[in-house]
């Protein structure tokens, strides 16, 4: 059974990361986001969840402005031709449903079938802000805290930079 918001904040504070969260109503797109953000600082993430040619499924995070051409993304993970994952795999995978995909769904592939990717230019800023696995709320959170916390859930991620 996937891990819910309340307890990624349970989470959170066993690996000693400190967060700060805002509800909202519910996001779907990166637009509803613009619209409805107000003065959140740090980079606010849009995460894919990829599925390849080959059956291998992928976590691509990067900065919500970067426009992602799969074919190169593909390219640079040395991966087959990406496509989405559907719906009923991100609810197995990673116990979210669309709208609220973020790298802090790793937390739920609890048999490490999921590849997490992070764009460099999630490690260039220094606070995030992305969906506690739930699509009412965003959650800032510190880069170095990000990567903490996916050490922490063993999702150690591929770091790639994408061009654009």
């Amino acid at each position: 059974m996937p891990i819910d918001s309340q307890r990624l904040m349970i989470l959170f504070g066993q690996l000693g990361i400190e967060t700060m969260t805002v509800e909202h109503p519910p996001l779907r797109t990166i637009e509803d986001s613009r619209r409805l953000r107000g003065n959140l600082r740090g980079g606010h993430v849009k995460s894919l969840f990829l599925k390849d040619k080959k059956g291998c499924y992928w976590l691509l995070t990067t900065l919500e402005q970067t426009r992602i051409d799969l074919r190169v993304a593909a390219s640079l993970l040395q991966a087959p031709r990406f496509s989405f994952a559907n719906e009923e795999e991100l609810g197995r995978f990673l116990g979210v449903v669309p709208g609220a995909v973020s790298p802090l769904a790793a937390v739920n592939d609890v048999n490490g079938r999921v590849c997490v990717v992070l764009d460099q230019r999630v490690l260039d800023a220094d606070l995030l802000n992305c969906h506690p696995l739930r699509n009412d709320r965003t959650t800032m959170i510190a880069t170095a805290d990000l990567l903490k916390f996916l050490d922490g859930v063993g999702h150690s991620p591929r770091l790639i930079h994408l061009p654009g």
